[in-house]
């Protein structure tokens, strides 16, 4: 900032645009990128960075505007800047990229949580591909929204605070930012690449289609859902198929000869349940079986959970309270 004080003829406030309008959006289509790889950016995106280009546009007036005019080589900040710029146009960014920051973090958190929901349809072990960095990055960068907000309404109505105050929200913001991308970067997605989530948007309308027909004919669907539901029951209690840690829904389909669909909604609508919780409900049963018969004594709870099927400890334990309201140890000492 020295340079900037000793450097009066110095054009800084010109170049540097501030790109403050770009990131949340920039934010949530990288939300959508490792969430959904196969949804590309088309055309239509580009609406969401009309804000930044209409700044650009304006900024790029502002120079062309003060560079004609009279003495613009000795000043450091022309007339515009002074007086259009300063006094109507930071206000207005400041106050639309606070406002469009928290609507874009809002949609970010959604897609979040949408996702997790989802990947319970498709996978029967979901802990490797929850995301949990994404989830922290988020409410990382929520923080900082939060602190940076705060210290703007300091600034503007109690104290004016130095460019070393102000500097730590942008040293935290670079290295968090840093931190996702190379988290992203690093981060093995090729088991969502043969899935696409959206598609459960079109699934839920053809559930909603399927309903109305059921209302028809409630009776022949009924018998070819009990039919569906008790194949399925047979083949898990002949084939064991639970027992394979990689098992998702398309590995499922594809071993009983049928679509993707049909087997959600013989899951779905025959034993109501979503597949994450149905494979598991089968395991947890194993569990249970391997611990009656005394294999406890040999290896340890979470060496059985593996056995069954489970391929992580949290994965097990959280699956294990949800249909048992019991930790996998407490369960044990009921036994005993």
């Amino acid at each position: 900032m020295s340079w900037y004080d000793t450097f009066r003829n110095t054009k800084v406030n010109y170049y540097l645009v501030p790109l403050s309008l770009a990131l949340a959006p920039l934010i949530y289509f990288y939300i959508i990128s490792v969430t959904n790889p196969k949804k590309g950016f088309n055309r239509k995106h580009l609406l969401h960075f009309i804000p930044v280009l209409i700044l650009i546009a304006i900024r790029a007036f502002i120079l062309v505007y003060d560079a004609n005019q009279i003495g613009f080589a000795d000043t450091q900040n022309g007339y515009l800047v002074i007086n259009f710029k300063w006094k109507f146009l930071d206000p207005v960014v400041t106050l639309t990229s606070t406002f469009q920051m928290l609507i874009y973090l809002v949609l970010s958190f959604q897609l979040l949580f949408n996702y997790k929901e989802k990947i319970q349809q498709y996978f029967s072990n979901t802990y490797k591909i929850e995301l949990r960095w994404l989830r922290n990055f988020l409410v990382i960068y929520t923080i900082l929204y939060v602190y940076h907000n705060v210290q703007n309404v300091i600034d503007e109505t109690i104290v004016n605070l130095s460019w070393i105050q102000e500097w730590w929200y942008y040293l935290l913001s670079g290295l968090i930012i840093i931190y996702v991308g190379i988290k992203g970067f690093y981060t093995n997605l090729s088991a969502l690449k043969g899935v696409e989530i959206g598609s459960f948007l079109k699934e839920e309308k053809r559930d909603s289609i399927q309903n109305l027909k059921q209302e028809v004919a409630p009776i022949e669907l009924s018998e070819k859902l009990q039919c569906a539901k008790t194949d399925l029951e047979h083949y898990f209690a002949s084939n064991r198929p639970f027992l394979e840690p990689d098992l998702t829904l398309v590995i499922l389909a594809n071993k009983l000869s049928i679509s993707r669909e049909e087997l959600s909604e013989t899951i779905n609508k025959g034993f109501h349940l979503k597949f994450n919780d149905f494979i598991n409900g089968y395991r947890i049963e194993e569990f249970k079986t391997k611990l009656s018969e005394g294999q406890h004594k040999q290896l340890s709870l979470i060496g059985i959970a593996y056995e069954c099927g489970f391929n992580s400890k949290p994965t097990f334990n959280r699956a294990f309270k949800k249909a048992t309201n019991k930790s996998p140890s407490e369960y044990l000492r009921t036994l005993m």
